[in-house]
């Protein structure tokens, strides 16, 4: 019996898939595919797999995982994207596996991609208006928490924002993600909403995950 990490993309239409339809998604393709799948053990077998950082609904995502158990010692595992992908949709596609090097809880920080607009407004403006709220002392939005809402200032992440061109409203940023802390982006779009009092659209791509010490998630 082995764990072996299935790494996969989930874009266009997909997108919009919820986590638990992922899930089904995902499970079906392993039993069509005739994955060796190890089930759990008890009155109500059902096969293992979990998702280490399950992504939000409506983001993009490059570089997806989830982790299931094979009972074959002896399946080459390289055949699981050819053995999966003929039976998922074109925006949810298996493209490595792997054995796991780290477990879910090293995931600290995920990298995303992002382009900003708003109507009416021109997106060097729009850059030069968010850039403006780095000069603020904070940036608070609420948040809600298993303990009620509370008060997150995003001003260090909206410094973070990396903008790549001078003509569009187009960045990467690096947010904090796992079980101890995790900004989700729109969150932090959100606040520069509230603070511009501007009706934004947005598209998100999550591009990758890294550990505290910035390594890449393996």
């Amino acid at each position: 019996m082995k764990n072996v990490r299935i790494w996969f993309t989930k874009e266009y239409e997909c997108k919009y898939i919820s986590h638990l339809d992922l899930n089904r998604c995902m499970l079906r393709a392993v039993r069509r595919g005739g994955l060796p799948i190890w089930y759990t053990e008890g009155f109500n077998p059902h096969p293992f797999v979990t998702f280490p950082l399950p992504i939000s609904l409506g983001i993009d995502a490059k570089r997806e995982c989830m982790d299931i158990r094979i009972v074959d010692d002896t399946y080459d595992i390289t055949q699981i994207p050819s053995a999966m992908n003929k039976y998922l949709p074109r925006g949810i596609q298996v493209f490595d596996a792997t054995y796991p090097q780290l477990d879910p809880k090293y995931i600290c920080f995920a990298k995303y991609s992002a382009q900003l607009s708003a109507d009416g407004v021109e997106d060097k403006t729009l850059k030069e208006k968010i850039l403006d709220l780095t000069k603020l002392d904070s940036v608070i939005i609420q948040k809600k928490s298993k303990a009620g809402m509370k008060d997150i200032d995003v001003l260090p992440y909206i410094k973070a924002m990396d903008f790549k061109f001078d003509n569009t409203c187009s960045f990467e940023v690096i947010l904090p993600a796992g079980n101890t802390k995790n900004v989700a982006l729109p969150l932090v779009i959100k606040a520069i909403e509230n603070n511009l009092s501007l009706e934004l659209n947005y598209s998100i791509t999550k591009l990758d995950m890294f550990t505290e010490e910035m390594k890449q998630f393996l």
